[in-house]
């Protein structure tokens, strides 16, 4: 489930950057929106479970997808001609920051 929620967060954050840009909302759009980020959250759970000692629901975890997610996510838009202008860079950072980190935080605190 803890992947599923990581993903949700990006295909959100493609969703509401796609609306509030008045891009459309379009399966192939939003995919294609998502799908950058959707390898840099792949890469970051792998980095992850390879380097910590830490169930996927700890904060350092989910930092480490987070920094992933937006890393390769800007490189791979960047290599495909996608904008990644830097107040973009920041607002994917903190939307993702606080959407990954913040289901860690409310899985935490009701268990």
């Amino acid at each position: 489930m803890a992947p599923a929620l990581d993903i949700l967060a990006v295909v959100i954050f493609a969703l509401v950057g796609r609306r509030s840009h008045a891009h459309g909302i379009t399966l192939t759009g939003v995919l294609e929106t998502a799908a950058p980020f959707v390898c840099g959250t792949a890469a970051g759970w792998l980095l992850a479970s390879l380097t910590l000692d830490a169930s996927p629901r700890t904060w350092q975890f989910g930092a480490v997808v987070v920094v992933a997610t937006v890393v390769i996510g800007m490189l791979l838009r960047r290599l495909a001609a996608s904008g990644t202008a830097p107040s973009f860079i920041i607002v994917a950072t903190i939307f993702l920051a606080v959407t990954m980190l913040g289901w860690r935080l409310i899985a935490k605190l009701m268990a």
